[in-house]
Parts: structure tokens; C-alpha cells; sequence
């Protein structure tokens, strides 16, 4: 596995939590967007195919799901063996649409950290 630099910028470095929340809140908005013209431009398809195909050419299982608005679904795929993952947002009407992919994914399971006293 190829080992990427890490930099970090001055300041409060964003929590994984505040990335996922983050990223729910920019599929959200995207799956407001009008369907017919979105869907049209971008990478869609029945749910099942699309879940089927990243299975098979990625290896990617799904790591996380969250609700979005109008009933919007979006999941994150990856695959543990290659980094690769996918981002879908799935419409109420079973339309499914690539959002994002990339490379390099990892599983984080970080804890908030403690609060901080007001006194």
C-alpha cells in the first residue's frame, strides 16, 4: 500500500465527524438539485446495478449510510483492499447517482473529545 504525505494546517483541525457531517449535508444539496436534468448529466442508475457494479469492478462494500433531504439516501462504498470509494445519493424514486470517488479511503473511529468547562 502506498504511503501518502500527511500535512496538517495551523489551527483546529476538522474532526472526522465534522468531515462525515460535512459530506451528508453536500449530498443533501445535491439530491435537491432537479432530477431530470442532474440525472441525465451525471452517473445514475437503478440502485441495485449501481451497488452491483462497484462490488464487482471496485470490490467496495458499503461503510456508511445517512438520510438527506426529500428522502434522499446517501451512502459511502469503499473497498479495504484497493483505498478506492464512492459517494451515491439515491432519490426517492430509486434513482442512484455517483456524487464522488476517489482513492485512499481509511476507517476512522475516533471519539469526541471531552468538553471543556464554562467555569
Amino acid at each position: 500500500m502506498t504511503a501518502y504525505p500527511t500535512t496538517s494546517l495551523p489551527g483546529p483541525q476538522p474532526t472526522s465527524a465534522w468531515r462525515a457531517w460535512l459530506a451528508i449535508c453536500f449530498c443533501a444539496g445535491l439530491a435537491a438539485l432537479p432530477s431530470a436534468g442532474y440525472a441525465e448529466s451525471r452517473a445514475c442508475g437503478p440502485r441495485d446495478v449501481v451497488v452491483a457494479r462497484l462490488a464487482e469492478t471496485y470490490g467496495e462494500t458499503r461503510q456508511s449510510i445517512g438520510l438527506g433531504s426529500d428522502n434522499a439516501v446517501m451512502e459511502v462504498f469503499a473497498s479495504d483492499e484497493t483505498g478506492t470509494w464512492t459517494i451515491t445519493v439515491t432519490s426517492s424514486t430509486g434513482v442512484t447517482c455517483l456524487v464522488a470517488s476517489g482513492l485512499a479511503f481509511e476507517t476512522l473511529a475516533e471519539h469526541l473529545p471531552p468538553k471543556e468547562s464554562d467555569a
